[in-house]
């Protein structure tokens, strides 16, 4: 096969089968994903019926919100917005009047409005049959290239047009990004909602690329309302005072915002960074008020301790390495001795993880080691084996050699380097870091001795070195399935 034709086994193949609505799930392309298959039961406020059949009678049934009628004049209208007949200016004066109902209609009656997007906005089933057929027939020949633009053009959905119309109506961008967040919770419940998910997805991918978006320097002299917002949107450690704001705003720390140009002022993304002389092992003196200033001259590495999205609407859309290139960039335009760059970050999923795989970890260590780490003698062993991590305590003095901090830091270790079945770290805030080619080099004892750090991690946090020279090298190992990381790394999580 050709290597246009193994494209499509790929990331093209994996995007549209995220856009097929459930009738083309049989089609059989090779590398297609199916549709994901709705388990349990369903939620008794979902209707039984799709919009097909509930648009073919004249009665509406509970749990059904809008009438067929209702559900009828709102399909007009909506195809009306992408009558391919009309200019795109007419187009989003037509979706105005959908913005203006849905901005004031309540959940049940927007989730029919979903309902219509995903199942009658879809790819038309009979030209992607065709349009794929003819493509598997072109492979090898002259023609293959004109059947894969056929092909392409034949998975393109009347959805997007409408969600594009859709966002350029005046606070259009505003508008989808509170409909996908307001969609996200539904698709836990209504798997079946999922193209339109996927193609919202796919479309804020494109339209907030990291080089569309405006970097900014957020300090304590930046409109207070700005402020505020860096208070509400802290999601990695909660900022409790207006202290606490500007300690985390001082000239020994920086923090950046990201913009769209359709957004002015509403940020998209805090990083904030804290300057010192070398890699911190603990957020305490980070997050104390009473702290004294580093000096500016002296420092020479940058911490990058927390990183908030926040618009929960961009779920899924990756900013990837570039958003630390542009901090990066930043810092070394404004402070050029600054040579070091990393993290210190949670393990958020690390002690869930370790609830469940506890037993294997203390299997993993020789009978004479585990013997060692028995710190609490009044358990027997099979219930050691499973409850160990709870006969340690968090508030301990940071001692490296102590045998049981060295057991939990191997843990972390071995949850650190794992991946899952599609090649990806287990951690959430692993997988974007070393995703973007960093380093995982320490693991910190009693690094957060907050209660979220503790529930968390058992206080555990961890930093990913950002080394500029390496990035991709290091890319390219997790592509491989090896998930770069130091010497004290690998020698902790051989033990563990």
């Amino acid at each position: 096969m050709s290597q246009t034709a193994s494209l499509m086994g790929g990331t093209f193949s994996k995007q549209l089968a995220r856009l097929l609505p459930p009738a083309l799930a049989s089609i059989g392309m090779t590398g297609l994903v199916n549709a994901p298959r709705q388990t349990g039961q369903k939620d008794p406020r979902i209707p039984t019926r799709n919009t097909h059949a509930r648009l073919d009678t004249y009665l509406r049934q509970e749990p059904e919100t809008l009438t067929p009628r209702s559900l009828k004049k709102l399909l007009t209208e909506l195809q009306a917005v992408v009558d391919t007949k009309v200019s795109e200016v007419e187009g989003v004066r037509r979706a105005q009047p959908f913005v203006d109902w849905y901005q004031a209609a309540d959940h049940d009656a927007r989730a029919d409005a979903w309902r219509l997007m995903t199942e009658q906005f879809s790819p038309d089933p009979k030209k992607v049959k065709l349009a794929k057929d003819q493509y598997e027939a072109a492979l090898g020949t002259e023609d293959e290239a004109q059947a894969e633009i056929k092909l392409r053009k034949a998975f393109h959905s009347p959805r997007t047009r409408l969600l594009q119309r859709l966002g350029a109506t005046p606070g259009g961008m505003r508008f989808l990004l509170d409909l996908r967040t307001e969609l996200l919770q539904q698709l836990k419940t209504e798997p079946a909602l999922l193209p339109l998910d996927a193609e919202l997805e796919n479309l804020f991918t494109g339209w907030f690329d990291i080089g569309f978006l405006e970097l900014r320097t957020i300090s304590w002299d930046s409109p207070a309302s700005l402020i505020e917002k860096l208070i509400k949107y802290e999601a990695v450690h909660d900022i409790v005072s207006w202290d606490d704001a500007k300690n985390r705003l001082d000239h020994d720390r920086r923090c950046f915002a990201f913009f769209h140009p359709r957004l002015p002022n509403e940020p998209l993304i805090f990083v904030e960074v804290a300057l010192t002389r070398a890699i911190a092992d603990s957020m305490v003196p980070l997050l104390d008020v009473t702290a004294s200033d580093a000096d500016l001259k002296k420092a020479n590495t940058a911490i990058f301790y927390s990183i908030s999205n926040t618009q929960t609407g961009l779920r899924g859309v990756g900013f990837g390495d570039s958003l630390i290139k542009r901090v990066v960039e930043a810092l070394q335009q404004e402070l050029p001795q600054i040579k070091n760059f990393a993290t210190l970050s949670p393990i958020p999923g690390f002690r869930k993880w370790l609830a469940k795989h506890a037993a294997d970890v203390a299997a993993a260590l020789p009978a004479k080691t585990r013997a060692q780490y028995r710190v609490d003698d009044t358990l027997d062993e099979d219930a050691w084996n499973t409850g160990w991590p709870d006969t340690l305590d968090p508030a301990q003095p940071r001692d490296n050699d102590a045998l049981p901090q060295q057991m939990l830091r191997g843990a972390a270790a071995m949850y650190l380097g794992s991946l899952d079945d599609s090649g990806r770290p287990l951690d959430a805030v692993a997988r974007f870091h070393l995703g973007n080619g960093a380093r995982l080099e320490h693991i910190h004892w009693g690094a957060d001795p907050s209660a979220k750090g503790s529930r968390q991690s058992y206080g555990l946090m961890v930093n990913y070195l950002y080394d500029l020279d390496k990035l991709d090298k290091h890319r390219a190992m997790l592509a491989e399935g090896k998930v770069a990381m130091s010497r004290e790394v690998s020698k902790l999580k051989q033990f563990g």
